[in-house]
């Protein structure tokens, strides 16, 4: 279960970044078009690029395992080019974003830096201004001035002569100035305040810091300009992206195949283990199933012991060539296929990999079966003890042939469901 688990938990966090990436390459293709619908064909474009960079590594690995070396130089080739195309289109985003953060920061930095200089040189020019009473007390004071009769006899000050006319017209200029300077202590407390309430309203812990935090403390650590490490981020986010949506979904189905032949191994070591000498007290259900009829290659008893040795482990338990497959584990769809479809001939019968294929695919036809990939079915045969050897460009195996439809009829191994194989306790 713990296996399975990790296995989704890799497949859903490549197709996170699978998605990412297949996202961003979307904006840069769209921001290619002049029109809405040119934008959208080239995102889209764009974005299945992407997606097929995550598809090719298992062309790609599946042609180098089966040698078909031009397949293989077509999926690098492919693969070159999208994820090139692909990791341009990242590094564009992630230097546009990470372009636009840092200077939004650093405009917020500046405009509140700005903002308290303002304060502070209101403040200042505030001490600045004469000791004065309110601006509603010195008006009213004023008034009175201006409603005596020396502002008529002087012209509103405008024509001064007599000592009366003199102290009038002075105390009217020091009531006029101190009514100036109240006015533009006003002023100025109603800008400290403005001020002040766009302060409050900015987040001083965010424009205080720096404009790249993280570029700033690198710098600081490696001892680079701040321009230099900005680039080597923006580059290595590109990079996350691409190489991990581009084989993360290849590692996350490997870690599955890994642990099935990991499973598979342990199974055969432990039947090979069983077949020793103390595995008399085995029940009938582990033995291994009798030499079908019409076998000619002599069973693993007949051989001499340099042969038995030489051979691999599970055709040491098998006997190579002899159609049959161990009981301890359930069989797979391809050993099925092999006890039902494949009997051992003489020496000089062989079947090509293709041929055997082609009866595998017959076979899952008629059980409702979904046929495995060539390179795994030719695989799993290989382990059953096959003899094979690759003549020019077709891997041939010896030693076995396929079962005609007459005696597939006779055997009774022509039926949709084949007989439940015995199971050991």
């Amino acid at each position: 279960m713990a296996r399975h688990a990790l296995g989704v938990l890799g497949v859903v966090a490549a197709g996170i970044l699978l998605a990412v990436s297949a996202a961003m390459n979307y904006r840069f293709g769209f921001s290619l078009g002049k029109t809405a619908l040119d934008g959208q064909i080239y995102g889209a474009a764009s974005a299945a690029a992407d997606c097929f960079k995550a598809l090719v590594p298992f062309f790609l690995f599946a042609a180098i395992r089966n040698r078909m070396w031009s397949q293989a130089l077509a999926a690098g080739v492919v693969w070159a080019v999208v994820t090139g195309y692909s990791m341009t289109s990242a590094l564009g985003h992630a230097a546009l974003n990470r372009l636009d953060t840092t200077g939004q920061r650093a405009v917020e930095a500046a405009h509140y830096k700005d903002l308290r200089a303002d304060s502070k040189r209101a403040q200042e020019q505030l001490t600045w201004i004469p000791a004065h009473r309110p601006a509603e007390t010195v008006t009213a004071e004023l008034n009175v001035l201006k409603a005596q009769r020396n502002w008529l006899q002087t012209r509103e000050c405008a024509e001064v002569s007599g000592k009366a006319a003199r102290e009038f017209c002075q105390q009217f200029y020091k009531l006029n100035a101190e009514f100036a300077s109240a006015q533009e202590s006003q002023k100025l407390e109603s800008r400290i305040a403005d001020i002040a309430a766009k302060l409050a309203n900015t987040a001083a812990g965010t424009v205080m810091a720096e404009a790249d935090p993280q570029a700033s403390v690198l710098s600081k650590i490696t001892g680079l300009a701040v321009d230099k490490v900005q680039t080597a981020l923006t580059i290595f986010v590109a990079l996350l992206i691409e190489i991990g949506s581009g084989f993360g979904m290849y590692v996350a189905f490997a870690y599955w195949r890994i642990n099935d032949r990991a499973t598979t191994r342990q199974a055969a070591a432990s039947l090979e283990a069983g077949a020793g000498p103390g595995s008399a007290s085995l029940s009938p259900a582990a033995t291994v199933a009798p030499e079908p009829e019409g076998a000619l290659m002599p069973s693993t008893a007949e051989r001499t012991e340099e042969q038995v040795a030489a051979e691999p482990a599970m055709a040491r338990r098998l006997g190579a060539n002899d159609n049959r497959v161990a009981r301890g584990v359930p069989d797979s769809d391809v050993q099925r296929f092999y006890r039902e479809r494949v009997v051992a001939a003489m020496e000089g019968s062989s079947l090509t990999s293709t041929e055997l294929y082609e009866e595998y695919c017959r076979w899952c036809e008629d059980n409702d079966k979904e046929p495995f990939a060539h390179p795994r079915v030719t695989r799993e045969i290989g382990e059953l003890g096959v003899k094979k050897e690759r003549i020019g460009k077709r891997t041939r195996y010896f030693g076995i042939a396929l079962r005609s439809e007459a005696a597939r009829e006779e055997d009774g191994t022509d039926r949709k469901v084949p007989t439940p194989l015995s199971r050991a306790a």
